[in-house]
Protein backbone atom coordinates (compact mmCIF):
# COMPACT_ATOMS: atom_id res chain seq x y z
CA UNK A 1 0.00 0.00 0.00
CA UNK A 2 2.66 2.47 0.94
CA UNK A 3 4.62 1.86 -2.59
CA UNK A 4 0.94 2.05 -4.29
CA UNK A 5 0.52 5.59 -2.20
CA UNK A 6 4.22 7.08 -3.29
CA UNK A 7 3.74 5.52 -6.89
CA UNK A 8 0.39 7.57 -7.22
CA UNK A 9 1.77 10.47 -5.52
CA UNK A 10 4.72 10.89 -8.07
CA UNK A 11 2.15 10.31 -11.15
CA UNK A 12 0.70 13.77 -10.25
CA UNK A 13 3.72 15.49 -10.38
CA UNK A 14 4.89 13.75 -13.45
CA UNK A 15 3.27 16.47 -15.98
CA UNK A 16 4.97 18.86 -14.02
CA UNK A 17 8.31 17.11 -14.52
CA UNK A 18 7.57 16.94 -18.54
CA UNK A 19 7.04 20.70 -18.56
CA UNK A 20 10.55 21.48 -16.66
CA UNK A 21 12.23 19.14 -19.02
CA UNK A 22 10.84 20.79 -22.34
CA UNK A 23 12.04 24.14 -21.10
CA UNK A 24 15.82 23.60 -19.40
CA UNK A 25 17.73 22.00 -21.33
CA UNK A 26 20.84 23.23 -21.24
CA UNK A 27 23.30 22.05 -24.54
CA UNK A 28 26.65 20.81 -22.28
CA UNK A 29 29.04 21.97 -25.22
CA UNK A 30 27.78 25.82 -23.80
CA UNK A 31 30.08 25.02 -20.85
CA UNK A 32 33.25 24.92 -22.91
CA UNK A 33 32.18 28.12 -25.13
CA UNK A 34 31.90 30.36 -22.61
CA UNK A 35 34.66 28.87 -20.64
CA UNK A 36 32.60 27.90 -17.60
CA UNK A 37 34.34 26.33 -14.38
CA UNK A 38 31.44 23.37 -13.88
CA UNK A 39 32.40 22.43 -10.09
CA UNK A 40 34.32 25.01 -9.95
CA UNK A 41 37.24 22.87 -11.28
CA UNK A 42 39.66 23.99 -13.92
CA UNK A 43 39.49 21.56 -17.11
CA UNK A 44 42.70 19.95 -15.43
CA UNK A 45 40.19 18.52 -12.45
CA UNK A 46 42.02 21.09 -10.27
CA UNK A 47 39.56 23.76 -8.05
CA UNK A 48 39.48 26.77 -8.84
CA UNK A 49 41.15 29.67 -6.38
CA UNK A 50 38.41 30.90 -4.54
CA UNK A 51 40.27 31.99 -1.09
CA UNK A 52 43.34 31.69 1.09
CA UNK A 53 42.87 30.33 4.55
CA UNK A 54 45.79 29.08 7.34
CA UNK A 55 44.07 26.04 8.47
CA UNK A 56 44.96 23.17 6.48
CA UNK A 57 46.86 21.75 3.05
CA UNK A 58 45.92 18.92 1.17
CA UNK A 59 48.47 17.84 -1.07
CA UNK A 60 47.99 15.34 -3.59
CA UNK A 61 50.73 15.80 -6.81
CA UNK A 62 53.16 18.04 -8.09
CA UNK A 63 52.82 20.76 -11.44
CA UNK A 64 55.26 20.22 -13.94
CA UNK A 65 55.20 22.19 -17.16
CA UNK A 66 51.50 22.15 -16.90
CA UNK A 67 51.15 18.87 -16.30
CA UNK A 68 49.75 17.18 -12.82
CA UNK A 69 52.64 14.60 -11.54
CA UNK A 70 50.99 11.97 -9.72
CA UNK A 71 52.76 12.24 -5.38
CA UNK A 72 52.40 10.89 -2.54
CA UNK A 73 49.44 12.43 -0.49
CA UNK A 74 50.13 14.64 2.82
CA UNK A 75 47.29 16.49 4.85
CA UNK A 76 48.52 19.21 7.23
CA UNK A 77 46.44 20.78 9.70
CA UNK A 78 48.25 24.42 10.62
CA UNK A 79 51.25 22.94 8.91
CA UNK A 80 51.50 20.05 11.12
CA UNK A 81 51.45 16.37 9.28
CA UNK A 82 48.59 14.73 10.34
CA UNK A 83 50.83 11.85 10.43
CA UNK A 84 52.89 12.83 13.27
CA UNK A 85 49.73 14.18 15.14
CA UNK A 86 48.26 10.71 15.16
CA UNK A 87 51.76 8.93 15.75
CA UNK A 88 52.55 11.66 18.65
CA UNK A 89 48.99 10.54 20.62
CA UNK A 90 49.79 6.62 19.83
CA UNK A 91 53.51 7.24 21.39
CA UNK A 92 51.99 8.91 24.01
CA UNK A 93 49.12 6.87 24.57
CA UNK A 94 46.58 9.46 24.45
CA UNK A 95 43.45 10.88 22.81
CA UNK A 96 44.16 13.71 20.27
CA UNK A 97 40.96 15.14 19.05
CA UNK A 98 40.66 17.76 21.32
CA UNK A 99 43.86 18.94 20.78
CA UNK A 100 43.14 18.53 17.03
CA UNK A 101 39.95 20.99 17.67
CA UNK A 102 42.17 23.61 20.07
CA UNK A 103 44.86 23.71 16.71
CA UNK A 104 42.43 24.15 14.34
CA UNK A 105 40.32 26.98 16.11
CA UNK A 106 43.50 28.39 17.58
CA UNK A 107 46.10 28.16 15.29
CA UNK A 108 48.96 26.70 17.49
CA UNK A 109 49.71 23.10 19.73
CA UNK A 110 47.99 23.58 22.87
CA UNK A 111 50.63 23.65 26.30
CA UNK A 112 49.51 20.43 29.02
CA UNK A 113 47.27 22.86 31.45
CA UNK A 114 45.44 24.66 28.08
CA UNK A 115 44.66 20.98 26.84
CA UNK A 116 43.25 19.81 29.77
CA UNK A 117 41.04 23.29 31.08
CA UNK A 118 39.54 22.80 26.92
CA UNK A 119 39.18 19.35 27.19
CA UNK A 120 36.90 20.15 30.77
CA UNK A 121 35.07 22.86 28.53
CA UNK A 122 34.43 20.58 26.09
CA UNK A 123 33.05 17.84 28.60
CA UNK A 124 30.94 20.69 30.32
CA UNK A 125 29.03 21.74 26.89
CA UNK A 126 28.03 18.14 26.25
CA UNK A 127 24.95 18.23 28.21
CA UNK A 128 22.03 19.91 25.89
CA UNK A 129 20.07 22.75 27.20
CA UNK A 130 17.24 21.91 29.53
CA UNK A 131 14.28 20.13 27.91
CA UNK A 132 16.09 20.45 24.32
CA UNK A 133 16.11 16.34 23.90
CA UNK A 134 12.38 16.11 24.65
CA UNK A 135 11.52 18.87 22.40
CA UNK A 136 13.94 18.97 19.68
CA UNK A 137 14.73 15.30 19.48
CA UNK A 138 12.65 12.47 21.32
CA UNK A 139 9.01 13.97 20.10
CA UNK A 140 10.08 14.73 16.63
CA UNK A 141 11.73 11.23 15.19
CA UNK A 142 13.63 11.37 12.04
CA UNK A 143 14.75 8.21 9.62
CA UNK A 144 17.92 10.15 8.66
CA UNK A 145 20.61 11.44 11.93
CA UNK A 146 22.12 13.47 9.37
CA UNK A 147 18.80 15.55 9.02
CA UNK A 148 17.76 15.60 12.35
CA UNK A 149 21.61 16.81 13.26
CA UNK A 150 21.01 20.06 11.14
CA UNK A 151 17.65 20.05 12.22
CA UNK A 152 19.01 20.85 15.66
CA UNK A 153 21.84 22.86 14.92
CA UNK A 154 19.59 25.02 13.56
CA UNK A 155 16.91 24.70 16.53
CA UNK A 156 19.88 25.77 18.89
CA UNK A 157 19.49 29.04 17.36
CA UNK A 158 16.66 29.24 19.50
CA UNK A 159 18.07 28.54 23.10
CA UNK A 160 21.21 30.89 22.55
CA UNK A 161 20.56 33.94 24.35
CA UNK A 162 22.74 35.86 21.76
CA UNK A 163 22.63 33.95 18.32
CA UNK A 164 23.51 36.92 15.96
CA UNK A 165 26.44 38.49 17.35
CA UNK A 166 29.05 38.16 15.04
CA UNK A 167 31.98 39.36 17.15
CA UNK A 168 35.06 36.51 17.46
CA UNK A 169 34.09 35.75 21.37
CA UNK A 170 30.40 35.28 20.40
CA UNK A 171 31.32 32.96 17.36
CA UNK A 172 33.95 30.96 19.36
CA UNK A 173 31.67 30.77 22.50
CA UNK A 174 29.12 29.00 19.87
CA UNK A 175 31.68 26.83 17.92
CA UNK A 176 33.08 25.14 20.93
CA UNK A 177 29.45 24.36 22.51
CA UNK A 178 28.29 23.19 19.14
CA UNK A 179 31.70 20.95 18.66
CA UNK A 180 30.66 19.66 22.19
CA UNK A 181 26.97 18.82 21.70
CA UNK A 182 27.09 17.27 18.53
CA UNK A 183 27.70 14.14 19.28
CA UNK A 184 25.39 14.29 22.06
CA UNK A 185 22.88 14.99 19.77
CA UNK A 186 23.79 12.61 17.22
CA UNK A 187 23.61 9.69 20.18
CA UNK A 188 20.28 10.84 21.46
CA UNK A 189 19.08 10.96 17.90
CA UNK A 190 20.14 7.39 16.84
CA UNK A 191 18.32 6.41 19.86
CA UNK A 192 15.36 7.63 19.46
CA UNK A 193 15.38 6.41 15.86
CA UNK A 194 15.70 3.16 16.71
CA UNK A 195 12.66 3.52 19.45
CA UNK A 196 10.30 5.00 16.83
CA UNK A 197 11.53 3.09 13.13
CA UNK A 198 13.69 -0.25 14.16
CA UNK A 199 11.08 -0.93 17.21
CA UNK A 200 14.05 -1.63 19.32
CA UNK A 201 14.99 -0.71 23.36
CA UNK A 202 15.62 2.85 23.33
CA UNK A 203 18.94 4.19 26.37
CA UNK A 204 20.21 7.04 27.57
CA UNK A 205 23.36 6.54 29.58
CA UNK A 206 24.55 9.59 32.14
CA UNK A 207 27.67 11.58 30.42
CA UNK A 208 31.05 11.12 32.31
CA UNK A 209 32.38 14.10 32.54
CA UNK A 210 35.74 12.17 32.33
CA UNK A 211 35.49 10.28 29.15
CA UNK A 212 37.16 11.95 25.80
CA UNK A 213 34.79 12.73 22.98
CA UNK A 214 35.40 9.18 20.97
CA UNK A 215 34.89 7.63 25.00
CA UNK A 216 31.58 9.21 25.16
CA UNK A 217 30.31 8.52 22.02
CA UNK A 218 31.02 4.67 22.25
CA UNK A 219 29.64 5.26 26.38
CA UNK A 220 26.65 5.86 24.79
CA UNK A 221 26.16 3.66 21.78
CA UNK A 222 27.03 0.68 23.53
CA UNK A 223 23.73 -1.11 25.62
CA UNK A 224 26.26 -1.88 28.30
CA UNK A 225 29.00 1.40 27.98
CA UNK A 226 31.69 -0.97 28.03
CA UNK A 227 34.25 -0.64 25.43
CA UNK A 228 37.93 -1.52 25.55
CA UNK A 229 40.94 1.71 25.77
CA UNK A 230 41.98 0.49 22.19
CA UNK A 231 38.49 0.92 20.57
CA UNK A 232 38.31 4.54 22.01
CA UNK A 233 41.54 5.32 20.78
CA UNK A 234 40.55 3.62 17.13
CA UNK A 235 37.42 5.63 17.17
CA UNK A 236 39.21 9.19 18.38
CA UNK A 237 42.09 8.45 15.19
CA UNK A 238 38.95 8.43 12.96
CA UNK A 239 38.09 11.76 14.16
CA UNK A 240 41.06 13.13 14.05
CA UNK A 241 42.02 12.52 10.52
CA UNK A 242 38.13 13.28 9.32
CA UNK A 243 38.28 16.48 11.28
CA UNK A 244 39.55 19.11 8.31
CA UNK A 245 40.42 18.99 4.99
CA UNK A 246 40.50 22.22 3.51
CA UNK A 247 38.39 24.83 2.58
CA UNK A 248 37.26 23.73 -0.85
CA UNK A 249 35.29 20.78 -0.07
CA UNK A 250 31.77 20.93 -0.61
CA UNK A 251 30.69 21.48 2.91
CA UNK A 252 33.25 23.47 4.13
CA UNK A 253 33.10 25.68 1.64
CA UNK A 254 29.09 25.56 2.09
CA UNK A 255 30.14 26.55 5.48
CA UNK A 256 32.25 29.65 4.20
CA UNK A 257 29.84 30.90 1.60
CA UNK A 258 27.36 31.28 4.36
CA UNK A 259 29.77 33.11 6.71
CA UNK A 260 30.33 35.36 4.06
CA UNK A 261 26.67 36.41 4.05
CA UNK A 262 27.14 37.60 7.75
CA UNK A 263 24.29 34.68 8.72
CA UNK A 264 24.50 33.34 12.21
CA UNK A 265 27.24 30.33 13.06
CA UNK A 266 23.84 27.96 13.49
CA UNK A 267 22.65 28.23 9.58
CA UNK A 268 26.30 27.94 8.31
CA UNK A 269 27.02 24.87 9.78
CA UNK A 270 23.81 23.30 9.35
CA UNK A 271 24.64 24.34 5.62
CA UNK A 272 27.26 22.02 6.03
CA UNK A 273 26.12 19.25 7.36
CA UNK A 274 23.06 19.33 4.21
CA UNK A 275 26.11 19.27 2.01
CA UNK A 276 28.18 16.46 3.99
CA UNK A 277 25.24 14.05 3.37
CA UNK A 278 25.37 14.05 0.18
CA UNK A 279 26.57 10.41 -1.60
CA UNK A 280 29.33 12.43 -3.45
CA UNK A 281 30.32 13.65 -0.28
CA UNK A 282 30.55 12.40 3.47
CA UNK A 283 27.55 9.91 2.39
CA UNK A 284 30.34 7.76 0.38
CA UNK A 285 31.08 5.57 3.35
CA UNK A 286 27.94 4.06 3.20
CA UNK A 287 27.94 3.34 -0.24
CA UNK A 288 31.10 1.70 -0.15
CA UNK A 289 29.55 -0.50 2.45
CA UNK A 290 26.68 -1.56 0.55
CA UNK A 291 29.41 -2.11 -2.66
CA UNK A 292 31.42 -4.50 -0.46
CA UNK A 293 28.16 -6.68 0.62
CA UNK A 294 27.46 -7.25 -2.96
CA UNK A 295 31.10 -8.35 -3.26
CA UNK A 296 31.10 -10.22 -0.68
CA UNK A 297 27.44 -11.77 -1.15
CA UNK A 298 28.41 -12.76 -4.89
CA UNK A 299 32.41 -13.48 -5.00
CA UNK A 300 32.74 -17.08 -3.80
CA UNK A 301 36.21 -17.47 -3.03
CA UNK A 302 37.47 -13.54 -1.18
CA UNK A 303 41.21 -14.79 -1.79
CA UNK A 304 40.83 -15.29 -5.34
CA UNK A 305 42.01 -12.50 -7.81
CA UNK A 306 40.78 -13.70 -10.57
CA UNK A 307 37.18 -13.99 -9.40
CA UNK A 308 37.47 -10.65 -7.16
CA UNK A 309 38.84 -8.61 -10.59
CA UNK A 310 35.92 -10.40 -12.75
CA UNK A 311 33.44 -9.15 -10.21
CA UNK A 312 34.92 -5.66 -9.70
CA UNK A 313 34.19 -5.45 -14.22
CA UNK A 314 30.77 -6.31 -13.66
CA UNK A 315 30.60 -3.66 -11.27
CA UNK A 316 32.48 -1.00 -13.86
CA UNK A 317 30.02 -2.63 -16.66
CA UNK A 318 27.61 -0.90 -14.21
CA UNK A 319 26.52 -4.93 -14.33
CA UNK A 320 26.21 -5.25 -10.73
CA UNK A 321 25.92 -3.22 -7.64
CA UNK A 322 23.99 0.15 -7.90
CA UNK A 323 24.96 0.15 -11.60
CA UNK A 324 26.78 3.14 -11.34
CA UNK A 325 29.94 1.89 -12.81
CA UNK A 326 31.62 3.56 -9.79
CA UNK A 327 34.06 1.32 -7.20
CA UNK A 328 33.03 3.45 -4.26
CA UNK A 329 36.37 4.61 -2.13
CA UNK A 330 38.51 4.21 -4.99
CA UNK A 331 40.16 7.57 -6.27
CA UNK A 332 40.04 11.00 -5.27
CA UNK A 333 39.37 14.67 -6.70
CA UNK A 334 43.15 15.79 -5.11
CA UNK A 335 45.11 12.81 -4.00
CA UNK A 336 46.56 10.13 -6.50
CA UNK A 337 49.55 8.18 -4.95
CA UNK A 338 47.97 7.82 -1.36
CA UNK A 339 45.14 9.19 0.67
CA UNK A 340 47.12 9.49 3.65
CA UNK A 341 44.20 9.23 6.04
CA UNK A 342 43.01 5.64 4.29
CA UNK A 343 46.90 5.09 4.67
CA UNK A 344 46.18 5.67 8.66
CA UNK A 345 43.49 3.85 8.71
CA UNK A 346 44.40 0.51 6.91
CA UNK A 347 47.23 0.62 9.34
CA UNK A 348 45.72 0.13 12.50
CA UNK A 349 42.26 -1.36 10.80
CA UNK A 350 44.42 -4.40 10.31
CA UNK A 351 45.42 -4.78 14.17
CA UNK A 352 41.97 -4.27 15.53
CA UNK A 353 40.51 -6.93 12.24
CA UNK A 354 43.21 -9.48 13.74
CA UNK A 355 41.39 -9.04 17.13
CA UNK A 356 38.27 -9.12 15.95
CA UNK A 357 38.20 -12.27 13.61
CA UNK A 358 37.97 -10.02 10.55
CA UNK A 359 40.85 -11.09 8.75
CA UNK A 360 39.41 -12.30 5.82
CA UNK A 361 37.22 -9.19 5.21
CA UNK A 362 40.06 -7.23 5.68
CA UNK A 363 42.53 -8.78 3.00
CA UNK A 364 39.19 -8.70 0.70
CA UNK A 365 39.39 -4.75 1.03
CA UNK A 366 42.84 -5.03 0.38
CA UNK A 367 42.57 -6.92 -2.36
CA UNK A 368 39.78 -4.78 -4.29
CA UNK A 369 41.67 -1.76 -3.08
CA UNK A 370 45.01 -3.39 -5.22
CA UNK A 371 42.98 -4.89 -7.94
CA UNK A 372 40.52 -1.48 -9.07
CA UNK A 373 43.10 0.80 -10.50
CA UNK A 374 43.76 -2.19 -13.29
CA UNK A 375 40.08 -3.17 -13.23
CA UNK A 376 39.45 0.57 -14.79
CA UNK A 377 42.50 0.32 -17.18
CA UNK A 378 40.87 -3.05 -18.89
CA UNK A 379 37.44 -1.48 -18.76
CA UNK A 380 37.74 2.02 -19.82
CA UNK A 381 41.46 2.81 -20.77
CA UNK A 382 41.96 4.95 -17.97
CA UNK A 383 45.27 4.85 -16.65
CA UNK A 384 44.69 7.34 -13.99
CA UNK A 385 46.70 7.11 -11.08
CA UNK A 386 44.07 5.86 -8.29
CA UNK A 387 44.30 5.05 -4.90
CA UNK A 388 42.10 4.48 -2.02
CA UNK A 389 40.64 7.30 -0.64
CA UNK A 390 39.46 8.08 3.39
CA UNK A 391 35.90 6.13 2.82
CA UNK A 392 37.10 2.93 1.63
CA UNK A 393 38.15 2.34 5.22
CA UNK A 394 36.53 4.15 7.21
CA UNK A 395 33.08 2.17 7.24
CA UNK A 396 34.97 -0.85 7.85
CA UNK A 397 36.61 0.66 10.83
CA UNK A 398 33.06 1.95 12.28
CA UNK A 399 31.54 -1.72 11.46
CA UNK A 400 34.60 -3.12 13.45
CA UNK A 401 33.60 -1.02 16.47
CA UNK A 402 30.05 -1.87 16.66
CA UNK A 403 29.04 1.41 15.50
CA UNK A 404 25.68 1.19 13.36
CA UNK A 405 25.48 2.07 9.31
CA UNK A 406 23.10 4.84 10.43
CA UNK A 407 25.90 6.67 12.32
CA UNK A 408 28.34 6.26 9.42
CA UNK A 409 28.06 9.74 8.03
CA UNK A 410 26.89 11.62 11.06
CA UNK A 411 30.78 10.08 13.10
CA UNK A 412 32.14 12.45 9.48
CA UNK A 413 29.69 15.62 10.97
CA UNK A 414 30.65 15.20 14.82
CA UNK A 415 34.32 15.11 13.72
CA UNK A 416 34.63 17.24 10.69
CA UNK A 417 32.81 20.23 12.70
CA UNK A 418 35.84 21.38 14.03
CA UNK A 419 37.54 22.36 10.67
CA UNK A 420 33.71 23.88 9.71
CA UNK A 421 33.84 25.82 12.68
CA UNK A 422 37.76 27.09 12.10
CA UNK A 423 36.78 27.97 8.92
CA UNK A 424 34.10 29.85 10.00
CA UNK A 425 35.97 32.29 11.96
CA UNK A 426 38.68 32.54 9.32
CA UNK A 427 36.18 33.80 6.56
CA UNK A 428 34.34 36.28 8.70
CA UNK A 429 37.54 37.49 10.06
CA UNK A 430 39.66 37.36 7.22
CA UNK A 431 37.12 37.28 3.72
CA UNK A 432 35.59 40.35 4.71
CA UNK A 433 33.56 39.74 1.22
CA UNK A 434 30.45 37.99 0.28
CA UNK A 435 30.83 35.05 -1.47
CA UNK A 436 28.69 35.51 -5.15
CA UNK A 437 30.57 33.57 -8.59
CA UNK A 438 28.93 34.72 -11.99
CA UNK A 439 26.63 32.74 -14.05
CA UNK A 440 25.71 33.00 -17.68
CA UNK A 441 22.48 33.93 -18.45
CA UNK A 442 21.38 31.66 -21.71
CA UNK A 443 18.08 32.92 -22.05
CA UNK A 444 17.24 35.36 -24.87
CA UNK A 445 14.72 38.24 -24.04
CA UNK A 446 11.00 37.73 -25.07
CA UNK A 447 7.87 39.59 -24.89
CA UNK A 448 5.18 38.98 -21.95
CA UNK A 449 2.39 37.73 -23.62
CA UNK A 450 -1.62 38.06 -21.56
CA UNK A 451 -3.24 34.90 -20.08
CA UNK A 452 -5.83 34.95 -22.86
CA UNK A 453 -3.49 34.71 -25.58
CA UNK A 454 -1.15 32.08 -24.14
Amino acid sequence: MEVQNRCAESNKFAHLCDEFRRNNQIDSSKYEIYNVKRGLRNQDGTGVMAGLTMICNVHGYLVADGERIPDEGRLTYRGIDVRDIVHGCVEENRFGYEEVVWLLLFGTQPTRKQLEGFSALLSEYRELPDYFAEDMIIKAPSKDIMNKLGRSVLALYSYDDNPDDCSLENIVRQSIQLIARMPTIMTYAYQVKRRHYDKESMYFHPINGRHSTAESILNAIRPDRKFTDEEAKLLDLLMIIHAEHGGGNNSTFATRVLSSSGTDTYSAISAAIGALKGPKHGGANHRVMQMMECVKKNVHDWSDDQEVEAFLTRIVNKQEGDRSGLIYGQGHAIYTLSDPRAVLLRQHAKKLAEQKGMQEEFELYERVERLSPQVFAKVKGDRKVLCANVDFYSGLVYQMLGLPSDLYTPMFAVSRIAGWCAHRIEEVFTGSRIIRPAYKSLVEGRKYIPIEKR
